[in-house]
């Protein structure tokens, strides 16, 4: 049997970009990271969104409502078997699940009163709004804030083996979905105005002091107030001094953040030094 000419094919064979096969492929990746570039760009073109205050913090802490109701269990269980090791450990771990629970709480409540502050202060197109990685923990606490106060929030949402699930608060016409880390930093960064940071592991870290190393060598040439909030916490866990002492970073690096512990500080602050460097327009 002779074979057909490619004309006569009654099945058109697919473009490359509608090709998944070669869409998947390590030959195309340059095109997967130019999409995670494009697309972000055209929505918030498209949604007027040019301005963002980010907030990190760990996937980990949980509402501080959860976080009782499971201390609760907890000493149940240990009430009906005292001295057993599992439930002692499982109540030593939900006793420092309500300690942590308040981050949840606060870190909710700024982010309700900085959305406030710019629905009634700001024109559509000068809003900050609030951006997060999307998932759950302090980036649902985000978006979560921002939803009770009216106003639309962004989850820059990364695809995990584990852990990382869509929190259902962030606004869906603003929930972007990345493969690669370093374009969902890009954007994180990009139209970032003001950065707070929650207590929080590698990735709150790893996101934390590449923005740092950014300011810190003037890769970008725009002020950005950054909060670490959880003084106790920040000190513990990274000994600032000891970097000045070593000659690692010098003291002046050290005012490229503040510490906060309070929501109403920690709002006062960014909302003066955001009025500062971007004032409101008349209306």
């Amino acid at each position: 049997m002779s074979p057909q000419p490619i004309g006569s094919n009654p099945q058109p064979r697919p473009n490359s970009f509608h090709n998944p096969e070669f869409i998947d492929s390590p030959e195309a990746r340059a095109i997967r990271i130019l999409c995670e570039y494009t697309e972000p760009e055209s929505k918030f073109r498209r949604l007027s969104v040019k301005n963002t205050i980010v907030m990190f913090g760990s996937a980990r802490i949980r509402p501080l409502a959860d976080a009782q109701a499971r201390l609760e269990a907890a000493e149940n269980n240990l009430r009906k078997e005292p001295g057993d090791a599992l439930f002692e450990q499982e109540l030593r771990a939900a006793q420092h699940g309500v300690r942590i629970g308040r981050f949840y709480e606060e870190g909710m409540h700024l982010s309700k009163k900085l959305t406030e502050w710019s629905l009634a202060t700001r024109r559509p197109s000068q809003r900050f709004f609030i951006c997060s990685g999307g998932g759950p923990g302090i980036m649902e606490a985000a978006n979560r804030g921002a939803r009770e106060a009216g106003g639309r929030s962004i989850g820059l949402n990364i695809t995990l083996p584990f852990e990382q699930a869509p929190n259902p608060y962030q606004s869906p016409e603003l929930a972007l979905d990345f493969h690669y880390f370093f374009m969902r930093k890009f954007w994180f960064v990009y139209l970032a105005k003001a950065l707070v940071v929650f207590p929080g592991g590698f990735g709150t870290m790893d996101e934390l002091f590449e923005l740092l190393t950014i300011v810190q060598t003037q890769k970008s040439s725009k002020y950005m107030p950054v909060v670490l909030y959880g003084t106790d916490y920040w000190k513990e866990v990274i000994n600032w001094d000891a970097l000045v002492r070593w000659g690692m970073i010098s003291s002046e690096d050290l005012s490229l953040f503040r510490f906060f512990d309070e929501v109403d500080p920690a709002f006062d602050y960014l909302r003066q030094e955001l009025d500062r460097i971007y004032p409101p327009a008349r209306k």
